[in-house]
This record gives structure tokens, C-alpha cells and sequence, in this order.
């Protein structure tokens, strides 16, 4: 994990968040020693959670295209 100081942190936020988001974490170290820790924020949906398109067609037509294709391997 990459440490950056607090004023390097100030100077470089976009950098100090690329280098997060590749590398999981960074720490961002104050004068006093404490040390603290930026982590990008991990996705809560699912990756099975995508946005539907419209097709045109209706369940029908896909169980109608489904029994077809059967037909035609039997």
C-alpha cells in the first residue's frame, strides 16, 4: 500500500484516488504519525443487476423461438 503524506494527498487527490482505485488502498500519513487509510467503496448491487433492453418481442415470441430451436436439434 502506497503512503502518501497529507500535503501530497492535498496536492495530488485526483492522483492519490487513481492509485486507490488500482491498488484497493492508500494511506495518507499526518505529521502527528496517525495514519488513516482510503479504500474505494465496494459495489453493493449485483453484478447480475444490468439494465433490460427492448427488444420488441413478448414472452410468446421468445417460447415460440425456444421450441423452435428444440425442433431443430431433435
Amino acid at each position: 500500500m502506497k503512503v502518501f503524506t497529507y500535503s501530497e494527498a492535498r496536492q495530488s487527490l485526483a492522483a492519490l484516488l487513481e492509485q486507490a482505485r488500482r491498488d484497493g488502498a492508500v494511506g495518507i500519513r499526518r505529521r502527528d504519525g496517525q495514519t488513516f487509510v482510503l479504500r474505494p467503496e465496494r459495489p453493493t448491487g449485483s453484478p447480475f443487476d444490468i439494465e433490460g433492453i427492448d427488444l420488441g418481442i413478448t414472452t410468446s415470441d421468445i417460447v415460440t423461438f425456444v421450441r423452435e430451436g428444440r425442433r431443430s436439434t431433435e
